[in-house]
């Protein structure tokens, strides 16, 4: 199988560096994720998981094993990030169950054949996010296990209305599709299981208490220029007084048919 592979190191050495200066502070601020992953663990703690590699795709600082751990799930997952400082604050990223890999080189060797492959709120950072799951879903053993959630195009519908009604450019980062994502996961041979939209809103106070919460998570990597002052002021007296944000977070479980 060939490995699909994107030449960006521009954004994702972005990626990398926004959250290896916020490694300290992510498992602390990143209550959604915290939440979200104990819901994938949820599906994946009673699933028969054959024989063959395990690893969680961006692994960060260990939230989805973590959970796993603690709902009954036998077995160590690799924990592969692109972050190596994010990796060091993963409690279970030992000496033999960590990796710094760029996921927009497909997946190393090694997790060919895979038993299980579990992966939160990555995906949506990676060049191809479609191709690159249909590539992780066609890398499964027969019987083998995807989990996946991941925050899809449908989210933060505040912050793109703020932006057309101040007439500046959206700097969010642009998110999958939850049906691209579906069909890809099917041309990759996956039976789905369990695929739902979950809808998760939180207020921040104001639309720059949001935006200083994605820096402090290291997830504020943009693919557009940023505002200059005049055009954030702009955009953040358009925003709604509370700072509501909304996500849609697509958690999806899926197992590889029968060749």
């Amino acid at each position: 199988m060939t490995s699909p592979s994107f030449s960006s190191p521009g954004f994702s050495s972005q990626v990398g560096a926004r959250f290896s200066r916020q490694a300290p502070n992510y498992t602390h601020q990143a209550r959604l994720q915290q939440g979200v992953a104990w819901r994938l663990a949820h599906l994946c703690a009673p699933l028969p998981v054959p024989n063959g590699p395990r690893a969680d795709l961006g692994a960060g600082s260990g939230l989805v094993g973590q959970a796993l751990d603690c709902q009954g799930l036998a077995g160590p997952l690799l924990q592969l990030d692109l972050c190596a400082e994010l990796l060091a604050h993963n409690p279970l990223a030992g000496a033999d169950r960590a990796l710094v890999w760029d996921l927009n080189q497909g997946l190393p060797q090694a997790l060919q054949q895979a038993a299980l492959l579990t992966s939160s709120f990555a995906l949506q950072w990676l060049e191809d996010p479609a191709a690159q799951l249909q590539h992780w879903c066609g890398a499964l053993c027969p019987g083998g296990w995807l989990a996946l959630a991941v925050p899809t195009a449908a989210s933060f519908p505040q912050w793109h209305h703020a932006a057309t009604a101040a007439g500046v450019p959206c700097t969010a980062l642009p998110l999958p599709q939850a049906e691209v994502l579906l069909a890809a996961a099917r041309r990759g041979g996956l039976e789905l299981m369990h695929s739902h939209r979950l809808t998760f809103s939180r207020t921040y106070g104001s639309g720059l208490g949001f935006l200083q919460q994605l820096k402090t998570l290291g997830a504020s990597a943009s693919r557009s220029r940023r505002l200059n002052p005049d055009q954030l002021r702009r955009l953040l007296d358009s925003w709604p007084g509370h700072g509501r944000v909304s996500w849609e977070v697509l958690l999806l479980l899926g197992q590889r048919r029968s060749r």
